[in-house]
C-alpha cells in the first residue's frame, strides 16, 4: 500500500546557498497524489512545482527544481532521500521561500520528525519503475548506471586528493530501512578550498562547521569529524537516493555511481526514460513492495543515528 504521514510537520532552518531562515512544512496527501512542492510566498498560481526528474535545470551543487512559471526550489535531494528513505509516497512540500533548510547538512532531522510523526497506510497499491535495460552516461571521468535487479540496490565509489576522504566504496541494498539505519545522518562535505570560492561567488552563505564536513588534505576541520569513516561515500548514497526519487516512483534497480553526482543522476533518469524498453511502470507485488526503501521502518532504527 501507498504511504503518506499520519499529520503535519514543520522545520525551521537556514538556507545553504542564501544564508537566509527558512520555513517548511510536509503535509498529508491523498493517494496518487505524489510528491509536489508548494512555495507560499509567490502567487498562488505559479506555487506548485511538481518534483520530477524533468524539471532539473542545469546545476552542480544541489537539485533543483523550476516550474512552468520559472519558480524554483533548490537543495531538494535530502528531504526526497528522506521521503523515499521513510516510504512516503504522497506528500505536499510547503516553503516560504527558494530553498529548502539545510539543518545539519543530512536528512536525519527530516527522518527524525517523519518517523516521530508515523507514517500513515493508504487503500491503493504501490507502482514501482522495473528497469529492463541497463542504461550508462559518463561525464569528465564520472559515471552512472542503472541496471535490471529485484530492488533499490545502490554501489558507489568516490575518490578525493583530500586525503581525508581518498578513496571509499560503500554497497547496499536500500531494503527494509536501510537508509535510516546506515545513510541519513551522513552530512554533506565539502573542501575548504571550495567554500572559499564559492562564498567568493555568492553561494553556500548558510555554509558552516555545524551543516557540513570541511575537509582541508588530511585535516577534517568541522568539530567532532567524521560521523562515520566512510561518511563522504555514504552522503552521496543519501543524496542518490534523493536524486532517483525524482523519477516519480520507486526504482527497481542497481545504481552504480563513480565519482557521479546530482546532475548525472539526473542525466541517468533522463537517458532512461528515453530509451526504448529501459524500464516499465509496474503495479508491485507483495514481495517487490516489501524491498521498498522504507518499508518496515520503524523508529528504533534511529537508535544509532546522530
Amino acid at each position: 500500500m501507498q504511504a503518506t504521514l499520519r499529520s503535519t510537520i514543520s522545520f525551521k532552518g537556514i538556507g545553504l546557498h542564501s544564508g537566509r531562515p527558512v520555513r517548511m512544512a510536509i503535509h498529508p496527501a491523498s493517494a496518487n497524489h505524489g510528491i509536489w512542492f508548494r512555495r507560499v510566498d509567490v502567487a498562488e498560481h505559479a506555487a506548485l512545482i511538481p518534483a520530477r526528474y524533468d524539471v532539473v535545470p542545469e546545476s552542480q551543487l544541489c537539485t533543483r527544481l523550476v516550474n512552468e512559471a520559472g519558480v524554483e526550489v533548490s537543495t531538494v535531494e535530502h528531504v526526497m532521500a528522506a521521503l523515499a528513505g521513510c516510504g512516503i509516497h504522497n506528500a505536499l512540500v510547503d516553503l516560504d521561500g527558494p530553498e529548502t533548510p539545510i539543518m545539519d547538512g543530512s536528512a536525519a532531522p527530516f527522518v527524525r520528525a517523519i518517523l516521530a510523526c508515523g507514517v500513515q497506510r493508504q487503500d491503493a497499491p504501490i507502482y514501482a519503475l522495473e528497469v529492463m535495460k541497463t542504461v550508462s552516461i559518463t561525464h569528465d571521468g564520472a559515471e552512472a548506471t542503472l541496471s535490471p535487479d529485484t530492488g533499490l540496490q545502490m554501489d558507489f565509489s568516490i575518490e578525493f586528493a583530500d586525503a581525508a576522504i581518498g578513496r571509499q566504496r560503500r554497497i547496499a541494498n536500500l531494503a527494509n530501512g536501510r537508509f535510516v539505519r546506515e545513510l541519513c545522518d551522513s552530512r554533506t562535505f565539502c573542501r575548504q578550498a571550495d567554500v572559499e570560492m564559492m562564498q567568493d561567488n555568492g553561494l553556500a552563505l548558510g555554509g558552516t562547521y555545524d551543516n557540513a564536513v570541511v575537509v582541508d588534505g588530511d585535516d577534517v576541520l568541522s568539530p567532532g569529524g567524521f560521523r562515520h569513516a566512510d561518511e563522504a561515500v555514504r552522503h552521496k548514497m543519501l543524496d542518490a537516493l534523493g536524486d532517483l526519487a525524482l523519477a516519480g516512483a520507486p526504482i527497481l534497480g542497481r545504481y552504480t555511481g563513480v565519482r557521479a553526482g546530482h546532475m548525472l543522476t539526473n542525466k541517468l533518469l533522463r537517458k532512461l526514460f528515453a530509451t526504448p524498453g529501459a524500464v516499465r511502470l509496474v503495479m508491485c507485488t507483495a514481495d517487490q513492495a516489501a524491498s521498498l526503501p522504507g518499508v518496515g521502518v520503524k523508529v528504533a532504527d534511529l537508535a544509532n543515528v546522530a
